[in-house]
């Protein structure tokens, strides 16, 4: 059984007080700091004036990220599956001979 922390995360100039496994932690403070990192290069970059802009444009950089490892990984598998499937038929045919 895990045991839970009190922990806060600051992002965005805003405090966030959080109950978490402590298993999370390391994960959270990461994400954390990742946002903060991601938050800056878009004030860089783009005259955002608006953290909630800046915070939706975080949001859908991170979100599009796991999509984009998503379809990754199914083509991945289709290759695979392509590959294995080849090696079945010649292992059949070898087998059948």
């Amino acid at each position: 059984m895990s045991t839970k922390l009190k922990i806060k995360l600051s992002i965005a100039n805003r405090v966030y007080p959080l109950t978490i496994d402590s298993k999370q932690e390391e994960g959270l403070r990461k994400a954390a700091k990742n946002i903060e990192v991601m938050i800056k290069q878009f004030e860089q970059s783009y005259s955002v004036r608006d953290k909630q802009d800046v915070l939706a444009m975080c949001a859908l950089q991170f979100a599009s990220q796991v999509e984009q490892k998503t379809i990754d990984k199914e083509v991945r598998n289709e290759v695979v599956e392509e590959k294995l499937s080849a090696i079945n038929k010649l292992l059949e045919a070898h087998l059948s001979a």
